[in-house]
């Protein structure tokens, strides 16, 4: 199939869609290990923090209670019967990785900011519907579902449809093509029979009065 009956007329791969590199493969299961190992924790994470009752704070505390327990005894036992430390890596966060971190998210907080900018003067009308249409979606479906569901189905998504699509693609982009295109000819049908009625009958009462 031409690159002209593909989805929307795209020229690239769904690989080089996502980016062509790491997370590309871990999307469309380059990475089989990795995609599992994510939707296992991701599962894991939504039946503890949606089943059982846990917060991501008691969690995590719990989590870093029992941690440095461990490490405490074990330190504490090491150095009564002369036995090595617990293996612990460096813990220090470099300046250079600082300043990275913070001009990754200054360049996003101006950009998102700028947005905004453009949207509270109204310089940009189309802009604003997007952002408006967005946030009513999110509005709607955030009602629907709580936020830890919403994240879960929104990885499963990612991590299932892309792959779907890739495998299938000759098959859903000829159906899709076929849609359309029987749309455009139902549209075409309902605009001359319907709409140039309708024409039709303002011109004529146009005329009249």
């Amino acid at each position: 199939m031409g690159s002209s009956n593909r989805l929307f007329n795209r020229q690239k791969t769904v690989h080089e869609i996502f980016g062509g590199g790491f997370v590309a493969d871990i999307i469309l299961w380059r990475r089989k290990n990795v995609t599992v190992g994510i939707l296992l924790v991701a599962l894991a994470s939504w039946v503890v923090f949606g089943r059982s009752g846990y917060t991501l704070l008691s969690l995590v505390s719990s989590v870093l209670l029992l941690l440095l327990t461990i490490l405490f005894l074990w330190a504490k036992s090491a150095a009564i019967l002369n036995r090595p430390s617990p293996p612990l890596p460096e813990l220090h966060l470099s300046e250079e990785m600082v300043n990275e971190v913070a001009a990754f998210i200054r360049t996003h907080l101006n950009a998102l900011l700028s947005v905004s900018q453009d949207i509270a003067l109204g310089k940009d009308t189309n802009l604003f519907f997007q952002v408006a249409g967005y946030l009513l979606l999110i509005s709607i479906v955030g009602g629907l579902a709580d936020f830890l569901t919403l994240g879960y189905t929104s990885l499963l998504i990612i991590l299932t449809i892309p792959a779907l699509y890739e495998r299938y693609q000759d098959f859903i982009d000829k159906y899709v093509d076929t849609v359309c295109k029987k749309s455009q000819q139902l549209y075409v049908k309902f605009d001359m029979q319907c709409i140039g009625r309708i024409r039709k009958w303002i011109l004529e009462k146009q005329k009249l009065s």
